[in-house]
């Protein structure tokens, strides 16, 4: 026995000092990679639909970009946004003390995050990163993980029956051995107009800017930043990548600022072909000509980048997407460097109009920001990188209603966005290539086809994040609240994949589909009764009418533009309360620019009618949305359809808007 003992002692020290061997082994239903929002919903959905979930994250912190410094929420129309994706935004209102809120501080979404994680009793391991995929046929059977700050340290194994990746950079399904693409897809591959090489005015140069050291000298070199690569025809595909760039908090507040200082590293010469937009453009004289500076509660700001120099690195990051851990690395800390020394170069040389140089300079990073990060955002905007080629790919079609999907597990309404590729010498001057900006046609569905592999490559795993799209539909879903939902969709449709022992190709979508919509909160709880002006069984109008197709909540919503002679117009709203309770309405107001001053709004209770006076100057609309939600008030209803809500032109001086109504339960998430 001694021996034995011995024995044990020995292969338990050799274990110990041999890291290849130490490792820990982890089983659980539904294995999450990546701690994006997406990855943060997904877990949280799985845990409370009963299926034990791990999150994985790289880094240090939760929420991607949502907590990154993207506090300026890229919408489209919040028809879209759904679920828990919808919740996210609500924690965000109540925070701030409103019902619904779009921006908002960095620490506040991570502590949202947190919060999710908390109520999900979710098992979180962080700075753990992709090391291998263990596959048995088209399934993954485990992934390997390595230490993220120390690969030399012990592995660790996880064995789940469902994957997701939720990561921005599409590790595991590459890993995985599932198609994928990076670039940009030619215009002819899927019938596209606007895939591939694009010169357009968005976010360009003047006509005129030299792009050599010394001006009309070709052999004295290229200023920083300007590719020597010829333009090729427009609509051509190829392998570049839209830039990345830092949404960059900072602060007014003298009291919670930490002053910008020179980074390490710092290359004035890489702001050369600034100064010459400076002496091009003796107009443009704010900082906020420059950069678009949306403004964030508490004197903070989410800075994104505008015109033909900015934040965006363009032409830095093509090396990203496949890139290597260390290379990724690299990239990071160049964008960092170039980002810091840009806000650095803007307040102290000589070259910067003097406007310019005073304006940034009441500007510092926030104390209260990133504090375990020298105040600086961890997380590099990796706008776009592989793109999984699935079992459907979303493109052009589909953002512009020509093809309508009927597999939908969410919906997209942003209008097709990419921003620049390159940085190229055309006819003799520096011209940006690759940024496109065109609108959509409203809301439309993503098709469960586009974050599902392939059948024969990978039977188990969802890529919500780098899902199946070409170049220019991706531009226009890659927005975090689409993520969001997505993930909650993957989770959803994992548990159901798991009850039915079946690969996710097989799972009964129509099945699928009615489960996003009852349960929306993945919990059982009532979210909230809408009813919009497109719903014809739940809603009624009176008098004249137009409809507008853009800029409301939805497809649609009616206007009406009144006059003293105009005969009296109602819509009346009627909700099929679900059950008796405690319910707050709020009413949906479209952002219109004749606005009457005042709208006359009648609840019915059931029982009792009371006329709520709605204010065009109590209507703040703030972010990127088409508009706001406006109480009207808490009533007890009854079940039914026998409460409603009816809007009048009744004594207008203007436009009057009506779009939806949703009845909140008072307690939030009450039990069906």
């Amino acid at each position: 026995m001694a021996i034995k003992r011995l024995l044990y002692v020995i292969v338990g020290v050799w274990l110990m000092h041999t890291p290849g061997l130490a490792q820990t082994k982890i089983q659980v239903d539904i294995c999450v990679y990546g701690g994006t929002s997406a990855g943060v919903i997904a877990a949280y959905t799985a845990q409370k639909l009963g299926k034990k979930a791990l999150l994985i994250e790289p880094g240090k912190h939760l929420g991607g970009m949502s907590s990154g410094g993207l506090g300026y929420t890229d919408i489209g129309n919040k028809y879209a946004i759904t679920g828990l994706a919808r919740d996210f935004y609500r924690r965000v209102g109540r925070h701030y003390g409103k019902f619904e809120q779009w921006t908002f501080e960095p620490h506040v979404a991570e502590d949202i995050f947190k919060e999710y994680v908390k109520q999900g009793s979710i098992t979180v391991l962080y700075e753990s990163q992709l090391k291998e995929v263990k596959k048995e046929g088209n399934r993954i059977t485990a992934i390997v993980l390595e230490n993220a700050g120390n690969p030399s340290l012990p592995n660790t194994i996880v064995e789940a029956k469902m994957f997701m990746d939720c990561g921005y950079e599409g590790d595991l399904m590459a890993k995985a051995g599932v198609d994928y693409v990076v670039g940009r897809e030619d215009n002819k591959d899927f019938q596209e107009t606007i895939n591939g090489i694009q010169v357009q005015h968005g976010h360009q140069f003047p006509d005129h800017v030299d792009p050599y050291k010394i001006p009309g000298k070709p052999e004295s070199g290229l200023l920083w930043g300007i590719s020597n690569a010829s333009l090729l025809p427009a609509g051509t595909g190829d392998k570049s990548v839209q830039a990345y760039n830092y949404r960059i908090c900072l602060s007014t507040d003298p009291a919670n600022q930490v002053k910008i200082t020179r980074p390490a590293g710092y290359d004035s010469t890489q702001y050369e072909l600034l100064v010459r937009l400076f002496q091009a453009t003796p107009e443009k004289r704010t900082l906020n000509d420059y950069f678009i500076v949306s403004r964030m509660p508490h004197q903070k700001t989410d800075i994104n980048n505008r015109g033909g120099f900015s934040t965006d690195m363009i032409g830095m990051n093509h090396g990203y997407p496949e890139g290597s851990y260390a290379e990724r690395q690299r990239i990071i800390k160049d964008h960092e460097r170039y980002t810091k020394g840009l806000l650095y170069f803007y307040g102290h040389d000589p070259r910067v109009p003097k406007a310019l140089q005073t304006e940034m300079l009441k500007y510092g990073y926030p104390k209260d920001e990133y504090t375990d990060n020298g105040n600086w955002s961890p997380q590099l905007y990796v706008r776009e990188a592989r793109r999984m080629v699935g079992s459907y790919v979303m493109h052009q079609a589909n953002c512009v209603g020509a093809e309508v999907v009927k597999d939908g597990v969410g919906m997209a309404a942003y209008g097709m966005d990419s921003h620049n590729c390159q940085r190229l010498i055309i006819d003799g001057q520096v011209k940006n290539e690759g940024n496109v900006e065109v609108g959509v046609f409203g809301p439309y569905p993503i098709a469960y086809g586009s974050i599902v592999p392939k059948a024969a490559q990978c039977g188990n795993l969802f890529v919500p994040v780098c899902l199946s799209a070409t170049h220019i539909a991706y531009g226009s879903i890659r927005m975090e609240p689409v993520f969001m939902v997505l993930g909650q969709s993957s989770a959803v449709a994992a548990a159901m994949a798991i009850d039915a022992r079946t690969d996710i190709q097989n799972i009964d979508i129509a099945k699928l589909q009615q489960q996003l919509k009852s349960n929306p909160l993945a919990d059982g709880k009532i979210m909230d009764i809408l009813v919009d002006n497109d719903d014809t069984q739940h809603v009624t109008h009176t008098g004249t009418w137009i409809t507008e197709t853009k800029g409301g909540y939805g497809p649609s919503f009616l206007q009406a533009n009144v006059t003293a002679a105009t005969a009296e117009s109602t819509v009346r709203f009627t909700p099929d309360i679900p059950k008796n309770g405690s319910y707050t309405a709020y009413l949906y107001i479209p952002k219109v620019k004749t606005l009457s001053s005042e709208s006359k709004v009648t609840v019915f209770d059931g029982k009792n009618k009371k006329e709520v006076v709605i204010k065009a100057s109590d209507v703040v609309v703030e972010g990127q949305t088409s508009g706001e939600w406006v109480s009207l008030g808490t009533y007890t209803l009854p079940k039914g359809t026998t409460a409603s809500v009816e809007l009048s032109t009744r004594q207008a001086d203007g436009t009057v808007v009506a779009d939806a109504v949703i009845f909140v339960p008072s307690q939030a998430g009450a039990s069906k």
